[in-house]
């Protein structure tokens, strides 16, 4: 056996993921490779046309996507009728304690998706999954000036690292 087979032997006993280099050997998966690889498995289930059936994947997907940032964004999930996707643009970005959202671009963007729903989204660098009074204000305003073109918010999500919160689970919708 080589020592390149012993290395990989080794790897899978240890549980580790396996990529296959250019030479067609196995090798321990780097981390940036695991999550690039995650990233586009989630992209394909929070795509364009797919319903929005599992809160889970898209929890899943904001995590990878925000959730190590070290600056805050706020992202908006537009969606249609039937709760399929039509897209996910992170809207506004700002600094490692706030980000500025101006409501008019939310609606703005939302006609001109078409949206009749919205998920809301955006992350706390600061580790804490906890919604602030700040996020709550921002949520009944951005409620009120959708619902003026009848547009839902269905939920306001907080990414913190691994952890996400739900406004909606919480009551606070």
């Amino acid at each position: 056996m080589s020592l390149s087979s012993t290395s990989s032997f080794d790897a899978v006993a240890t549980g580790a993921l396996l990529v296959r280099d250019v030479d067609g050997q196995y090798r321990p998966a780097r981390a940036d490779e695991v999550l690039h690889q995650a990233r586009r498995v989630l992209s394909q289930r929070v795509r364009r046309g797919a319903t929005m059936s599992s809160p889970q994947a898209v929890k899943d997907y904001l995590r990878l996507e925000i959730g190590a940032l070290e600056h805050e964004v706020f992202c908006v999930l537009f969606l249609d009728t039937q709760h399929r996707i039509i897209a996910l643009q992170q809207m506004f970005r700002g600094t490692v304690t706030q980000t500025t959202v101006y409501p008019r671009e939310v609606v703005k963007a939302a006609l001109g998706c078409n949206a009749a729903a919205v998920l809301l989204a955006h992350n706390h660098p600061s580790g804490s999954v906890e919604p602030s009074r700040a996020d709550e204000f921002l949520t009944q305003t951005l409620k009120a000036a959708l619902a003026l073109v009848d547009v839902r918010v269905l939920d306001h999500l907080v990414v913190a690292g691994a952890d996400v919160s739900s406004m909606a689970e919480s009551g606070l919708i």
